[in-house]
Order: structure tokens, then sequence, then C-alpha cells
């Protein structure tokens, strides 16, 4: 997997007011589907799918335990990506600044 899809598939992943407000709730620690709904006016279902668009995206890992799932942030990958991604600019920028 290259870096530009890497960084693609995390800022659409991350593109969404509602996933950045779960991002920030997980930050916090782990949390249950249920505990997450609770800060919102959505529909489990609704949860549960963006939560799985930031699961595709290793934004989030989650664990189950008996019927309930716990989801935790990835901050690992969160910081990569953003670094990654940055570090694009800064190499971009390097380069022509060296032409100039």
């Amino acid at each position: 997997m290259s870096v530009e899809f890497d960084c693609c598939s995390f800022f659409k992943a991350v593109a969404d007011a509602n996933r950045v407000k779960i991002m920030l709730l997980l930050a916090r620690g782990e949390m249950s589907v249920s505990a997450i709904c609770k800060h919102f006016k959505m529909k489990q279902p609704s949860i549960s799918h963006h939560l799985g668009v930031l699961k595709s995206a290793k934004v989030v890992e989650c664990r189950k335990e008996g019927k309930e799932v716990f989801y935790r942030l990835n901050q690992c990958c969160v910081s990569s990506r953003c670094s990654d991604f940055m570090q694009r600019f800064a190499e971009k920028t390097g380069k022509g600044a060296a032409g100039d």
C-alpha cells in the first residue's frame, strides 16, 4: 500500500464532522458503541457505519466483549498519517526552495 493511498484513505475517513467527533471521544479512552451513541442524535446503525469507515482506514481498533463492541483510537495511525502527509509537503518545499 502506497503512502499516497494511506493518506487518501485516512483523510477520506476523517473528512466527516461526525467521525471527527467520534475520534475526539475515543481520544479520551476506549468506549462501547452504546456509550458513543449517547453523544449523538443518530441511531446506532449510523454510528456503526461511521465506526466501520474509521476502522477500514485503521483510525480505530475494536474488541468484542460478549455482545458489546469497544472501540479505541489508533493514535499511532493518526499520528503517522498526519506526519506522513506533512512530510510530503516538507519534501516538496525543500526541493522548491533549493531551486530558487
